[in-house]
């Protein structure tokens, strides 16, 4: 075979021309079906056999024409050849068939009588879940569904083989079809489309039909070699090419091109049959052959890009929070207390207003929706523009009438002079009109008090139904029976009350009430000396008006503080009802160890199943019993495990393979690995044998307890003893120890070895009798400790002493005979009870001499038990600090708490559900290069340096590990065990391999488990059994350097070595790990060393598969592209190909990431399937649960079953820095806590990226686990949820199990991820999905799901435009003169306190932090939680958090305006390189610099005119919070940047800044380069913006002109004149500054090259002149100094402002002269910003102190681990 495996370098990367290769005929993925008779160990099962032979069963089917029929093939050859489709996808999906109806079959309870037999209910079950979809599409569309299946029980035996066949046909030709399908699994409507039609043909052939327009038996329309692919696949996947390609990289407004989405719901209505028909008429003007003008446009849905689509979507919303602030204005209004106002008629009958309001947003709503879907309107959806119309017509009408009966009223009440019967009778016609106006919302009220109701009417396809829902909305696919059960409906409905009910009494007291009055006093002063031309000089309702936006903002926004509020109180209830956070470290583990072992057992041993598989009820009960007891340690049967069990050797197999793991991830050190391990009964020792460090000292407090109560009964002394489980276990196991040990070191048969066996026998007897403390004295034993001492510690030396061990024996023998004993025996006596030699020649003093033997000194199972037994007797501490490792800690922990969960029962590995992981990689770090570890930054810093300071403790446990297996040195390191070095550091980086290892403990878990359910009690126990091989296994590499390390390696972990065979082939049928390698062909072709090492995993890793994209050039330009799967075959040595098939063009027309998982989701396997991202790591603990993690998908969850498994994530990176730890804490608390809330109570929850587990063949059907739409997908994870909970899905979160996950540490990389995030949220908002969620929903999961996705970043936002508008108003209310006419009134001032606390409060984010101190207080203890969070602020971490609202802010609101999301990498490195000022400001400069810069220059005006500076304490509490926004985002890059203030550093990125922006660059340059480059690159979105998105552009872009309208007139040269011509003349400083300007450049451009001395001149005439006339103005006006300051700040926000005007306009400026001098502009003012923002910096770093500060904030956590950081930035190695 050509195994492809280092083809040679050909020109062009990854191109290969030719053919494909052939393939090795006898190569398989994962059991060889072509071959049944291999001896391989999963074809021992009989259900592989049965579903194989089922698939066998071709009988009298009609042979296919023109193709030689092998006798071999089976029904899908038959499929492939009769429909045209791919060998190699009849390969993949008859493994995938064979595999899944198998493990389906493994699992039928009862067993089936004939397990060889394929039984019909499994195929049945099969085949309703996968073809679910297409049955209910069909009821939809009211066509016949083409699946025809006999639903009889019992037909007559050939009838009912026809029947298993045809089911068998029909989902082998939907796997066929999705398996070929490519691109177009993205589109599930399309592909029950084709299969309906294909099903059709393939029922014509079975029934035998005879085809009318050739008279010959019927043939498939596509017939011949790859047929289905060009025939069917090839002309949509062009149509969807063409127009992804038309959309200008997504850069297009999403209206004008079809995504993904729009292709798939023109398979939603009935047209697609009488366009499209069958075979496809290629000539429908659905197909890319037709012209743009005449092609189908887009269906469904239109993505219009605005503001308004926030309303638009969750309009339910914003109607309640604006009649509920329109009532509580109209409320607070009035003068008395709340309560009598209410009683008033007038205030009542004014209330009745909300209903005009409501009626006047229907009108809103109705124009929105016409004016963003006018494009769906065409010929054939008519009647969709006739609602448009009629909707806005009758809500129009409803305000009309509203209007006229409120006018009625009011007129009947002015003319009757009171409320007279009349004025009421027309409140209560006013109320009818009312109660017919809320008609339908009291409909839906009662639907959902009933929600099943509601359920049954929306899956109803009755057209009579659809009738009656048309005028509410659109008829879809999706969005039907979204309704939850009764009791959910119940707790979501109550949180959601208690949150609305808060929020509305909060915002009444304390932000409406309160501004009544002074807004009241505002509109009554008069006389306001206006200091500037006021154009509205009656009324001051503009400073009314901008008094109340801030306060109106907070209104609309602090429902967000709420949730937040709630959600943190019941996630905390949620966690401690589910007992998280019970076992927190190792101490409280001591506590409860044994019911731990019983608690494993529990979980993970299986449970035999009953006959009578319905008694589930009962069983519930039963299992909920036992965990109770389990749990507190109740009953007898959980009191302690004793060493005779089976039980117990089965947990301490458990127990040790885990403690070998954390050895083998260096974790711990030999020494701890000893102390931790449970290991097996050995030298007949009664009780089962405790970790070292649970018995550590009690075996010196029992001692100390006998000499203390030497005169009290043994009775008393035993149960204080006993009070400890572990003090009982100690002084037992040290006892017999003893016991066998002296007996082994005395030659047997001897006179002292009778003595010592006739002492013993002695104590026993006394110790049975209760006589002990009776007979011997008990402060003897403190004697005959430190002897036992002594003899272990010789016995455990390499060359022993005999000498002194007969010494040592002799002392215990005087001790133990003649002092002991209380009675005094003669020699007489002694030699009578067998306890002196029976010679009386011998002398006493020869004992022992003759008779100890030392036993074999390459025994390690003695030595190890020696150290244990020494451990024992000589252990004064507590052993707390075991194991020293914090993650070791930390795990264990978890892992134990979380056996204490409620959890599923494990069912043996035989009959789990298969699962499959998949992890699409790019081309990230696979493994760290050499090269890349040990080169060094500009500090002297390597990353192997840095990690090894970091992870300090696991470096040396590694050396250990390495001198163990003879490695001298560092250089010896490098040199010999470079491979091993590079994994240590990967495995601490976030590369592939790590997430690989991960990932494989499933497969390692499995293989251990599968053995122990079949381990026999004569394999668990018996001679030779796993007992005496873990002890043999476990630590025989722990004596020294000799020893062989292959015992701790990954291939051989204990249990491994007593494998039978059938253990690999059951874990290889239960799970398979899938890597999405895209660009792995192209690796290889170039040679990348990323190939070889992922060939290196692909060799060491049994189940790990690649999948990649080939493309094979055939000509000139004809490349055909290839879908290939890879594994290393370990029998041939070699990577081997194992199916390649073919792509109907480039994998990626959509979005990079869901296009690769798409592409090698056809290899998964199983019934589940877990994504994995490649920042992702596992560990074997938690691997073990995941038997019981899939059993989940059999529970009800409300009134579904989950189809979706949410998991907790473990953020490994916390530990690197201190703003790794902020980001890992804010992570932490939201995958845990806010998504334990979102899915339960409010059963919101998605899937927010990884690491979730799928229902396989539930998304299969229904669009795959992502979507991949350009540009609007972008965040394409949280999608998949969104398409689960719209297509009836059930999303479910489980925190008994965990898994790893990497985050971004340094700034910059948190920034650009927040970036990505924020702008994918602006693309959400656009969505189809966002509106259909928005108006399918119900009220309270409608509030759930906007304020946990897109309403928080909305509201995050309008966190940012309050403190805006707070401050412009503000210096309104300054410049103008209104705030010093108030000032005089003390009690107009009250409002602006409420307004600054509230805004202050969310700035700081503390509500937003409180999700994350209650997670933390649950898990880790309040205390800890308070001080994490002290810890946190004194790092600056208020400075990160307002930052990130900043970055968030910035791009979300960009992109909802204007476009331009797009992905952004990361990277995922380490973070110790200082990043340039240039580098952050590029980054920065518009997010932050220039709208920090733009608040300090408001701040500073503001503070020089404002009168407040009286009220000292008031001005305070508003400059603070603002200031701190200010220089938060100013100042937080540097701050948060390795050597941010190094002195020399600045000085450098100055010189860097200024060369960056003076670089004119050319066409080519970078933005890194060129600041022109750069700067065209920021304005990118303004290219590509709407109409409506530049104007709002322009008018937010002319608020910089105010400021010279506001400072102009505060001049002393303007004497206080307030004329319009004072501000008018102000623009002649523009003009001569501008003119000033272009006569330098032009001086410049035209002298100073060759006639420098005219340019010199020219400068000195304009400075000469300049300098003149401000002399001029100061002697003979009243112009000052201050003035010329004053001035800079009026007219430098005006230049900005017409710079950016400038930009928006470019398409019109760019072709004229203008154009030079705005970019001229614009680089001066980018100039001015960094120097601003570089002052700050230059005066931190010249201030001593500052660096060396910066770097203990900035490395904090690392500091109290032991990390020498200084050192290390610094660039001093340690030698």
């Amino acid at each position: 075979m050509n195994l492809r495996q280092r083809p040679p370098l050909t020109r062009g990367g990854s191109i290969r021309y030719g053919p494909p290769p052939p393939q090795h005929p006898n190569v398989y993925n994962i059991i060889p079906i072509h071959n049944l008779l291999t001896d391989h160990p999963s074809l021992r099962y009989p259900e592989v056999r049965a579903a194989a032979s089922a698939l066998r069963a071709t009988g009298d089917l009609r042979k296919p024409p023109f193709t030689p029929w092998d006798p071999n093939n089976d029904l899908l050859d038959w499929l492939g050849i009769m429909f045209g489709f791919q060998k190699d996808n009849v390969k993949n999906q008859r493994e995938n068939l064979v595999l899944h109806l198998a493990n389906s079959q493994m699992r039928v309870q009862p067993a089936p009588t004939l397990p060889d037999v394929l039984e019909a209910s499994v195929l049945r079950r099969f085949r309703r879940k996968l073809l679910q979809n297409y049955t209910s599409w069909c009821s939809y569309l009211g066509r016949k569904s083409q699946v025809w299946v006999s639903h009889r029980r019992n037909g007559t035996g050939n009838a009912e083989t026809n029947s298993l066949r045809r089911e068998l046909l029909y989902v082998s030709l939907y796997l066929l079809i999705w398996g070929e399908s490519a691109n177009l699994r993205f589109t599930p409507e399309c592909i029950c489309y084709i299969f309906h039609h294909m099903a059709m043909e393939l029922n014509l052939v079975l029934d035998e039909q005879i085809d009318p327009d050739t008279g010959q038996s019927f043939l498939p329309s596509i017939y011949g070699d790859c047929a289905f692919l060009k025939g069917v696949v090839m002309p949509i996947y062009n149509t969807i090419k063409l127009e992804v390609e038309s959309s200008r990289n997504g850069t297009a407004p999403h209206s004008a091109w079809r995504n993904y989405d729009d292709i798939n719901e023109y398979f939603w209505s009935r047209r697609c049959f009488h366009k499209l028909k069958w075979p496809l008429d290629l000539s429908c003007n659905f197909f890319a052959t037709t012209p743009k003008e005449k092609r189908v446009g887009k269906t469904g849905f239109v993505e219009q890009r605005s503001f308004w689509n926030v309303f638009r979507s969750f309009d339910k919303v914003w109607v309640l929070l604006l009649l509920f602030l329109q009532a509580m204005i109209i409320v607070a209004w009035e003068d008395g207390s709340t309560l009598t106002a209410l009683k008033g008629r007038d205030l009542q009958v004014k209330l009745l207003t909300v209903f005009i309001t409501w009626s006047g947003l229907r009108v809103l709503q109705a124009v929105l929706d016409a004016g963003t879907q006018y494009s769906l309107v065409t010929k054939e959806t008519m009647w969709l523009g006739v609602r448009m119309t009629l909707k806005f017509m009758v809500a129009l009408t409803w305000v009309v009438v509203f209007g006229v009966f409120y006018g009625r009223i009011w007129s009947q009440e002015s003319s009757d002079g009171n409320w007279s019967a009349e004025a009421n009778r027309r409140i209560v016609v006013f109320l009818e009109v009312v109660l017919v106006f809320l008609l339908p919302e009291l409909l839906a009220l009662a639907l959902f008090i009933v929600p099943w109701i509601r359920n049954l009417l929306e899956e109803l396809d009755w057209p009579v139904i659809y009738l009656l829902t048309w005028w509410f909305h659109t008829r879809l696919f999706v969005g039907r029976a979204l309704r939850e059960g009764l009791v959910n409906n119940f707790k979501y409905t109550v949180f959601w009350i208690l949150v609305l009910a808060s929020k509305f009494t909060f915002s009444y007291f304390l932000q409406i009430k309160p501004l009544a009055a002074p807004t009241k006093a505002l509109l009554k002063q008069q006389n306001v000396v206006y200091r500037w031309h006021e154009f509205f000089n009656n009324t001051n309702r503009v400073a009314v008006v901008l008094l109340w936006v801030p306060v109106v903002l907070i209104y609309l926004m602090d429902l967000q503080i709420w949730y937040s509020i709630y959600s943190s109180l019941v996630g905390a209830t949620i966690g401690l009802f589910s007992h998280l956070g019970e076992i927190r470290n190792f101490g409280q583990l001591r506590l409860r160890f044994q019911f731990f072992a019983n608690a494993m057992q529990f979980n993970f041993m299986p449970e035999d199943h009953p006959l009578n598989p319905k008694l589930t009820l009962v069983k519930k009960l039963r299992d909920a019993i036992r965990r109770l007891k389990l749990r507190y340690g109740l009953g007898k049967p959980y009191n302690k495990i004793e060493s005779s069990q089976v039980g117990t050797t089965w947990f301490a197999l458990i127990w040790n393979e885990i403690i070998v793991t954390f050895r083998e991830e260096d974790l711990i050190n030999d020494r701890e690995l000893e102390l931790m391990e449970l290991p097996p009964n050995c030298w007949n020792i009664r009780v089962i044998r405790w970790p070292c460090v649970l018995l550590c000292n009690e075996l010196l407090l029992a001692l100390s307890l006998a000499i203390e109560l030497a005169k009290e009964p043994d009775q008393l002394l035993w149960l204080r003893i006993c009070n400890s489980e572990y003090r009982r276990c100690a002084v037992i196991e040290a006892y017999d120890s003893i016991k066998y040990l002296l007996l082994m070191i005395v030659k047997d048969g001897s006179d002292e070895c009778l003595i010592i066996e006739n002492l013993f026998k002695e104590i026993d007897k006394d110790i049975q009798t209760g006589k002990l403390t009776v007979t011997y004295k008990m402060d003897v034993l403190e004697k005959i400790h430190a002897k036992l001492i002594s003899l272990v510690e010789l016995l455990m030396q390499q060359n022993k002493d005999l000498s002194k061990a007969v010494n040592i024996l002799q002392a215990l023998y005087e001790l133990s005979v003649r002092e002991f004993p209380k009675v005094k025996k003669s020699i007489e006596q002694l030699r009578e009870e067998g306890l002196a030699p029976r010679s009386p020649a011998t002398d006493a003093g020869l004992l022992f001499e003759n008779s100890v033997e030392f036993p074999d000194d390459d025994d390690a199972t003695l030595l190890k038990t020696l150290r244990r037994l020494h451990t024992i007797l000589t252990s004064r501490d507590s052993m707390h600090y075991i194991p020293r490792n914090l993650e070791a800690r930390r795990r264990i922990a978890f892992f134990s708490n979380s056996l204490f969960m409620n959890m599923p029962r494990a069912p043996h590995v035989e009959k789990m559900m298969a699962f499959s992981v998949l992890t699409p990689y790019y081309d990230e770090e696979v493994l760290f290069s050499l090269l890349n570890l040990r080169s060094e930054n500009e500090d002297g810093i390597s990353i192997m340096f840095y990690l090894q300071k970091i992870y300090q403790d696991e470096w040396d446990n590694f050396l250990e590990r390495m001198q163990r297996e003879g490695v001298k040195d560092d250089d010896d390191l490098w040199k010999t065990k470079s491979r091993d070095t590079r994994l240590w550091a990967s495995y601490r980086g976030q590369t592939l391999s790590r997430t690989v290892r991960g990932m494989m403990y499933y497969y390692r878990a499995l293989k251990m488990l599968a053995f122990l359910d079949s381990a026999s009690e004569v394999d668990i126990e018996g001679p030779g059994g796993i007992s005496s091989l873990v002890s043999m296994n476990l630590n025989s590499g722990l004596n020294g350097v000799h020893s062989s390390s292959r015992n701790l390696n990954r291939a051989t972990s204990s249990i491994s070595l007593m494998f039978k065979g059938n253990e690999y082939g059951s874990a290889l049928m239960k799970f398979t790990y899938v890597v999405a390698c895209q660009l792995y062909g192209q690796h290889k072709a170039r040679g990348d060393h990323r190939a070889e090492e992922i060939l290196y995993l692909m060799k060491h890793n049994e189940a790990l598969r690649v999948a990649y994209v080939d493309e094979v050039h055939l000509g000139r330009e004809e490349v055909e592209y290839y879908s290939v799967l890879v594994k290393y075959d370990q029998q041939l040595q070699r990577e081997v190909e194992i199916y390649r098939i073919r792509l109907p063009g480039p994998l990626k027309i959509g979005e990079g990431k869901p296009e690769n998982q798409n592409h090698a989701i056809i290899f998964t396997r199983g019934d589940a399937i877990q994504t994995i991202d490649m920042n992702q790591d596992n560990c074997f603990e938690e691997a073990l649960k995941m038997r019981n993690l899939l059993e989940e998908f059999n529970n009800f969850y409300g009134i579904r079953k989950p189809t979706i498994l949410g998991v907790r994530e473990n953020i490994f990176t916390g530990s690197v820095s201190s703003l790794a730890w902020f980001m890992s804490a804010q992570e932490t608390s939201f995958v845990t806590l806010g998504q334990r809330v979102l899915a339960n109570p409010l059963k919101v929850r998605m899937h927010y990226g990884h690491p979730d587990v799928f229902d396989r063949f539930w998304f299969l059907s229904r669009g795959g686990i992502s979507k991949a739409s350009k540009v609007i997908n972008i965040s394409e994870d949280i999608f998949a949820g969104f398409n689960c909970t719209l297509r009836g899905g059930n999303v479910t979160h489980h925190e008994y199990l965990q898994v790893g996950k990497g985050r971004d540490v340094g700034l910059n990389q948190i920034a650009m991820f927040e970036a990505k995030v924020a702008s994918g949220n602006g693309e959400q908002v656009l969505s189809r999905d966002m509106y259909r969620l928005g108006h399918r929903l119900d009220f309270f999961r409608m509030l759930s799901v906007f304020y946990t996705t897109v309403g928080f970043y909305f509201n995050s936002m309008l966190v940012v435009i309050t403190v805006y508008t707070f401050l412009w108003g503000r210096l309104y209310l300054a410049l103008s003169g209104v705030e010093a006419a108030v000032m005089k009134d003390t009690s107009n001032n009250t409002a602006l306190g409420a307004i600054l606390n509230q805004q202050f409060l969310i700035q700081l984010g503390l509500f937003t932090a409180l999700p994350m101190i209650v997670e933390n207080s649950l898990e880790h203890g309040f205390l800890p939680a308070v001080w994490d969070f002290i810890t946190m602020q004194l790092q600056l971490a208020s400075f990160f958090y307002t930052f990130s609202l900043g970055t968030r802010t910035h791009f979300f609101g960009r992109t909802i305006l204007h476009g331009g999301a797009k992905y952004r990498a990361t990277g995922r490195g380490f973070v110790v390189q200082h990043k340039s000022f240039a580098d952050n400001y590029r980054l920065y400069a518009r997010s932050h610099f220039v709208k920090g810069i733009e608040l300090g220059v408001i701040l500073i005006v503001y503070s020089s005119h404002s009168d407040l500076p009286k009220y000292t304490l008031l001005f305070i509490a508003m400059s603070v919070s603002c200031w701190f926004l200010v220089v938060s985002w100013i100042m937080a890059p540097f701050v948060f940047n390795p050597s941010g203030f190094d002195w020399l550093k600045t000085v450098y990125d100055f010189d860097d800044f200024m060369n960056w922006l003076w670089y004119r660059g050319g066409v080519f340059s970078q933005a890194d380069q060129s600041w022109e480059t750069w700067w065209y690159e920021e304005q990118d979105h303004l290219r590509t913006t709407g109409i409506w998105g530049k104007l709002l552009e322009i008018i937010l872009d002319l608020r910089f002109f105010f400021f010279q309208y506001g400072i102009v007139y505060q001049l002393r040269i303007t004497h206080h004149n307030t004329s319009i011509a004072v501000y008018l003349l102000s623009w002649i400083f523009m003009v001569v500054a501008l003119g000033i300007y272009i006569i330098i450049s032009y001086a410049g451009d035209k002298y100073s090259a060759k006639e420098h001395i005219y340019y010199r001149l020219v400068q000195f005439l304009v400075i000469f002149l300049s300098v003149l006339v401000i002399v001029i103005l100061l002697k003979c006006t009243s112009f000052e100094f201050l003035d010329l300051v004053t001035g800079l700040l009026a007219f430098i926000p005006t230049g900005w402002g017409m710079i950016l005007i400038a930009q928006v306009l470019r398409p019109f400026l760019q072709s004229t002269v203008v154009w030079d001098t705005v970019v001229a502009l614009a680089r001066l003012y980018d100039m001015l910003f960094g120097v601003i923002v570089m002052a700050s910096v230059a005066l931190l770093s010249w201030m001593p102190g500052f660096q060396s500060m910066q770097t203990r904030i900035l490395f904090n956590e690392a500091f109290s681990r032991g990390l020498q950081i200084s050192r290390l930035l610094s660039g001093k190695k340690s030698n």
